[in-house]
């Protein structure tokens, strides 16, 4: 066997493991509205950090992130566009260094593969603004079996009982 064909199996098999349980999720968001705005018009609305992370797909170093630590009652949202994107009851502690959570908010994430490490992964990202917000694995604790991975610097949060910042733009 060569080594393309081998990568390229075992590519196919692991991305079907994962986008089996992704069947559902991925028709999640229909019929809310999509921001079509430019990457650069949310350049002066989030910090430079965030800005890299939402629109260039960086990745925060592991355990930077305050979020990873919060353990307070409320919700997390996209720091572009303030879309409420988990609940704190699905958030765990996957000891990867990064928040984790075992389920989105409905209608609240779209998907896409990505192969940027070969393999494919699922990445996901903000239905609204598109900013990316981490990649999904299929490691995590029940009900979902899934891991929401996400860059604490593309979140806010906003403990229970305070208002939810307001939707941007």
């Amino acid at each position: 066997m060569t080594r393309r064909k081998l990568l390229s199996t075992l590519a196919a098999a692991v991305g079907a493991g994962t986008l089996g349980r992704w069947r559902g999720a991925q028709a999640a968001g229909r019929g809310l509205g999509t921001l079509e705005l430019p990457a650069e018009y949310w350049r002066d609305k989030v910090a430079p950090a965030a800005w890299a992370v939402l629109f260039e797909e960086d990745t925060e170093p592991a355990f930077s992130s305050p979020l990873n630590a919060e353990k307070r009652s409320g919700t997390y949202v996209c720091a572009a566009c303030h879309l409420p994107l988990f609940s704190s009851t699905t958030k765990f502690d996957s000891g990867t260094g990064w928040p984790s959570f075992w389920a989105s908010l409905p209608e609240a994430i779209g998907t896409r593969r990505d192969f940027k490490l070969i393999v494919p992964r699922i990445e996901y990202h903000c239905r609204r603004c598109g900013g990316h917000q981490g990649h999904v694995f299929d490691d995590g604790p029940p009900p979902t079996g899934l891991r929401y991975c996400n860059n604490g610097l593309a979140l806010r949060f906003a403990p229970a009982g305070e208002p939810l910042p307001a939707l941007r733009p």
